[in-house]
């Protein structure tokens, strides 16, 4: 919450788990064809570093979370995998810090 401020300023969660927690990768497209890489250095990067972090430790000691890893490590790599865990932990802790409501790992991780 610190690192984040006052979410007034992120009109919607894109907003913030996208660009500012740098939880998606950035590039640039024209006609379906990559043509560079966009911006990646844009965003907090200790907000990036704590959500991969938190990744590591709910792919250990949530169930719900391994499950939905080792299904994406499967059809990706872990990296790729790690950092969708990373997104979805962001955008919950979006609407934690926005509607002041507990976690719930079983909204999560279906």
């Amino acid at each position: 919450m610190l690192e984040t401020g006052t979410l007034e300023r992120f009109t919607k969660v894109g907003n913030y788990y996208t660009s500012y927690c740098r939880c998606v990768g950035s590039e640039k497209l024209s006609n379906g064809k990559k043509k560079g890489r966009g911006n990646t250095k844009n965003g907090n990067k200790s907000l990036a570093w704590a959500f991969v972090e938190a990744a590591n430790f709910a792919i250990r000691y949530n169930e719900r979370a391994k499950r939905f890893y080792q299904r994406k490590a499967a059809k990706r790599n872990r990296v790729i995998a790690l950092k969708a865990v990373a997104h979805k932990l962001a955008r919950a802790s979006y609407y934690v810090m926005r509607d002041q409501v507990p976690f719930a790992s079983e909204k999560l991780f279906v």
